[in-house]
């Protein structure tokens, strides 16, 4: 089985393929094929997984290039991954976002906005070629913002495409380990959108134990997202929100904190991925080492400006270990070899939430099997879940017609009706400072 990865020089491949070396199966993957526009970059990722696969027996053979066809020519599955821009464009979305006094963060607000109308027009030229060339494929899509360009590429690939994120697991194993639960045995009842859900239940053994956790204040304040939002507020909502909406809820907190940190996260990714990408260049140590210490100190920081604001404090230790290659292999697997199971994935909403319309793509529990992804029917969110939702959403249409019209007013539009851009006059200066700094934006007219 042929697995493609598109972004293969990115620095997280290494965790999609130490998840592949583990899995032993009949079905698996034999043949990883990275695609990339940097040669550089796929020669320090192709040197990390040599030495990852040194020491296993039948490791999938690993082969690099940087022509899209042929990395796409009989794929079983697409990963893709890309980054349009790379991490000075997003360093770039943060610095133009902040100095209108919004927040540019990389799928939330401005800086969400100004990374799709960037990424959506090559995630769709992306879809075409896999429909022309690999029509049977499964494309897995972690580029983000990921529910907004996964909706753009199923206007070309339909159900075909699905996309991940490890956040709505990692919050679900959070709740499981302070109940006392083992999360493979308990349900999330998880529904929203990508980076904007929240969790109203977690049933185990056909019992939910979410009343348990929020009626004791204890329990909320011990993990991540408890001292995110504070137990009072989760209380006050009833449920369990994303990690990412912290960025709504104490959005001036955020910025302020953003605009008086020493680097943006996009600017100290930038510095670290390239020190890490310079020393592959000139160094005969150990490759796996160094990108080891390196991924080590990237999951540290986290989100750190948020905790701080929230005085969180550090990331608790098994919340550094990564997660969306485990969701994405778990996927690979339940469809190449009809293994049934659960998954929180972004799929088309099908009438799963009756606010929106069957093709927008929403992030709920899917039973996926050798057919594909099939979303959870699920109870509506209440109002104030709704209302945020669907204004996104609408955001999110706004962008996909900027990127297919190339209409500059569309793409202002989309800024100014996004919740945290409070602003026309705002939103007309950010779409007049993207196209400043980003040349993929040179075609909004």
């Amino acid at each position: 089985m042929k697995l493609t990865i598109l972004g293969g020089g990115g620095f997280r491949v290494p965790l999609v393929y130490g998840a592949l070396l583990g899995d032993r199966a009949e079905g698996r993957v034999t043949r990883v094929v990275l695609h990339d526009l940097d040669a550089a970059r796929l020669s320090a990722v192709t040197r990390v997984l040599a030495e990852q696969a040194s020491q296993v027996p039948d490791a999938p053979q690993v082969t690099a290039t940087t022509d899209l066809d042929e990395a796409l020519r009989g794929a079983d599955f697409v990963f893709s991954a890309i980054r349009v821009g790379g991490l000075e464009g997003r360093a770039n979305d943060e610095r133009v976002a902040l100095a209108q006094g919004v927040l540019g963060q990389e799928t939330v607000g401005a800086g969400g906005i100004a990374y799709g109308l960037r990424t959506v027009p090559v995630a769709v030229d992306i879809a075409r070629r896999v429909a022309e060339l690999a029509p049977d494929a499964w494309v897995i899509n972690f580029t983000n913002p990921a529910g907004l360009v996964t909706e753009a590429m199923s206007r070309h690939l339909g159900n075909r495409v699905i996309g991940i994120c490890d956040s709505p697991v990692g919050l679900g194993r959070r709740i499981a380990r302070v109940l006392g639960a083992n999360p493979r045995e308990a349900f999330i009842d998880y529904v929203g959108l990508n980076h904007l859900g929240w969790v109203r239940g977690l049933r185990v053994a056909g019992r939910d134990e979410l009343p348990r956790l929020l009626a004791d204040t204890e329990l909320l304040g011990s993990f991540e997202e408890g001292k995110l939002f504070g137990p009072e507020w989760l209380q006050s909502l009833g449920a369990v929100p994303n990690e990412y909406l912290h960025y709504y809820y104490f959005n001036r907190e955020a910025v302020l904190s953003y605009s008086q940190a020493e680097k943006t996260r996009g600017a100290f990714l930038r510095d670290q991925q390239a020190r890490f990408y310079e020393e592959m260049k000139r160094t005969d140590a150990s490759a796996l080492s160094v990108w080891d210490r390196t991924r080590a100190e990237r999951e540290a920081t986290y989100m750190s400006e948020n905790r701080e604001t929230a005085g969180a404090g550090e990331r608790d230790a098994d919340d550094l270990s990564g997660g969306y290659e485990k969701v994405a292999l778990a996927l690979m697997r339940a469809i190449a070899r009809d293994e049934r199971t659960t998954l929180i994935l972004n799929v088309r909403n099908h009438g799963t939430l009756s606010a929106l319309d069957a093709d927008a793509v929403i992030e709920v529990p899917c039973l996926v099997d050798a057919n594909g992804a099939h979303p959870v029917a699920v109870a509506p969110l209440p109002d104030h879940a709704t209302g945020l939702v669907c204004a996104v959403k609408a955001v999110e249409r706004e962008v996909l017609s900027a990127a297919e019209s190339g209409s500059r007013a569309t793409a202002v539009k989309a800024f100014a009706l996004h919740p945290l851009v409070d602003s026309v006059n705002v939103a007309r200066r950010l779409v007049e400072g993207y196209t400043e700094v980003h040349p993929g934006l040179a075609y909004l007219g």
